[in-house]
């Protein structure tokens, strides 16, 4: 039987990188997805290679950062699905530059999708999994949130906030059997990591004792194990899956 057999997964950011991969991952171990990203062309793309695995697929165009918006969504799913049992924070944005040229615009949309975004999705599910006693809940954060990184001060404000969420909401649901994890992936071959000069990622790889970028794919599986039964005594906790280079 496979890991997540007839379970329903939501799955932000779903429209490329790591949320396809974790997706197209879920779906390869049974799971049915709601594949949402910012746009429908995108969502309903992946939704298309989740079901060319034999999966369901359901495809949203929502803004996270919209309460309105999610809160729709989150009736939406329901009223389709039924239940959901496993939540992927995973939508994202960076808005690069130094702090002291950084645009309140800048701050508030790094902010505001990658923290608020998840503060509602999650929010929006909560009684369903507390109903129903058994949900897990996963939260795509960044090494970024542990370190910080000159330059990326609201995208690493954004993803230690998410950490600190995830912990705090871990507490608050593990009596009724729902589980709260964080991923911090490092330094991934996205879009994100595509716009790297050639000198940028050979000074990155320089500190990571593995010498190579992740791929998506090593994301999707850590994301696989935290939504697996073998994951079922893990919460509160931060997966870092980046090559060795926070240690």
């Amino acid at each position: 039987m496979k890991q997540l057999e007839n379970q329903i997964a939501v799955v932000t950011g779903a429209g490329r990188g790591i949320g396809r991969a974790i997706a197209l991952k879920f779906a390869s171990e049974g799971a049915d997805v709601v594949c949402v990203s910012r746009t429908a062309e995108n969502s309903e793309k992946v939704a298309g290679e989740v079901r060319a695995l034999g999966r369901k697929a359901w495809a949203l165009a929502v803004d996270v950062s919209d309460a309105a918006a999610v809160s729709a969504a989150a009736e939406k799913i329901l009223g389709d699905c039924g239940k959901v049992d496993i939540l992927i924070n995973n939508a994202g944005v960076t808005r690069d530059g130094l702090l002291m040229r950084m645009s309140d615009a800048d701050w508030d949309i790094v902010l505001n999708t990658n923290l608020k975004g998840a503060f509602l999705f999650t929010k929006s599910f909560t009684r369903t999994f507390v109903k129903q006693r058994s949900g897990r809940i996963i939260n795509v954060a960044s090494i970024i949130g542990l370190v910080g990184q000159a330059g990326q001060a609201n995208y690493a404000a954004s993803k230690a906030g998410l950490i600190g969420f995830t912990q705090s909401v871990a507490k608050e649901l593990g009596s009724r059997n729902i589980t709260v994890n964080a991923l911090a992936p490092g330094f991934i071959e996205t879009d994100m990591t595509a716009v790297l000069g050639a000198d940028k990622k050979a000074e990155i790889l320089k500190n990571i004792p593995l010498n190579s970028l992740g791929q998506p794919e090593d994301i999707a599986n850590a994301a696989l194990f935290l939504a697996s039964p073998a994951a079922r005594y893990v919460t509160g906790q931060v997966l870092t899956v980046d090559g060795g280079m926070v240690m």
